[in-house]
């Protein structure tokens, strides 16, 4: 006889996709992998700051529908590592802290609603909302139970992660708290060229001053050595004159010796 699973007992699976696509478009991407990879750069050095991109949220144990995947999201105080899902409950149930959206034309108001009664409900402190098409920020900010909207958020600093928002004429730029720019992977390898580069040509100057230095000193050891010889001759010059001089005072005594005075 078979035994039958009651709801209590079925292992409930969460799906690690929900079938939809990570953007919409390449702006949306760049966006995305942007933020969510400066993030991981600025807290590389915090083992307890977990950060994810598109990854499926599941706040509540045995509610397989009540889920979000923020484009990216930030949780303080959970180990960085490998997650299929991040299933609150199996986190100390600490639930992400701050989130982005990228938006797209794609985005439905109902959507970015049903989002935001999400995060509202289930512990966001910071939700920001970035549209690469308008150049338009929005920042929410926890205020007890509800997240009320930051009513001026050019220059905006986020008190979790310290990093400053300043929407320029064109485009969104994001400062960490050393005031470094948030940068695209384009842009990081540009500046590991350019500190590359920069290495060679310091590497490069430093082996013409220790060539140089070593030519000086093969130099000075040349001069050393020529004036070494050159004293070593004089040397053998005064001894040779003395020699020449105690051999003429020998011959002088043996000249006295016979009579003979000159």
């Amino acid at each position: 006889m078979v035994q039958q699973l009651t709801p209590d007992t079925a292992e409930v699976i969460y799906p690690e996709s929900d079938g939809q696509p990570m953007a919409d478009n390449t702006e949306q991407f760049q966006w995305i992998v942007k933020i969510k990879e400066n993030l991981e750069i600025l807290f590389a050095l915090q083992d307890n700051v977990f950060i994810a991109g598109n990854l499926l949220w599941y706040a509540v144990q045995g509610d397989v529908k009540l889920r979000q995947a923020p484009d990216a999201m930030v949780v303080f105080g959970r180990p960085k590592g490998k997650r299929g899902s991040y299933k609150q409950w199996e986190e100390d149930n600490i639930p992400p802290q701050v989130v982005f959206e990228i938006l797209s034309p794609g985005n439905k108001t109902k959507d970015m609603a049903n989002k935001l009664l999400f995060y509202q409900r289930h512990g966001v402190e910071e939700y920001y909302i970035y549209d690469p098409q308008t150049n338009e920020l929005t920042g929410l900010l926890r205020s007890q139970e509800n997240l009320e909207v930051i009513e001026e958020i050019n220059n905006w600093v986020s008190p979790r992660l310290e990093v400053r928002f300043e929407l320029t004429r064109n485009t969104l730029e994001i400062y960490r708290p050393d005031g470094q720019r948030f940068l695209t992977s384009v842009e990081l390898n540009q500046i590991r060229e350019q500190e590359y580069q920069r290495a060679e040509q310091e590497y490069q100057r430093a082996e013409q001053e220790r060539q140089r230095a070593e030519q000086e000193r093969q130099r000075a050891e040349q001069e050393y050595q020529r004036a070494e010889q050159e004293c070593q001759e004089k040397e053998a010059a005064q001894l040779q004159l003395e020699l020449e001089r105690q051999r003429y005072q020998d011959l002088l005594a043996q000249l006295q010796e016979r009579g003979i005075d000159l």
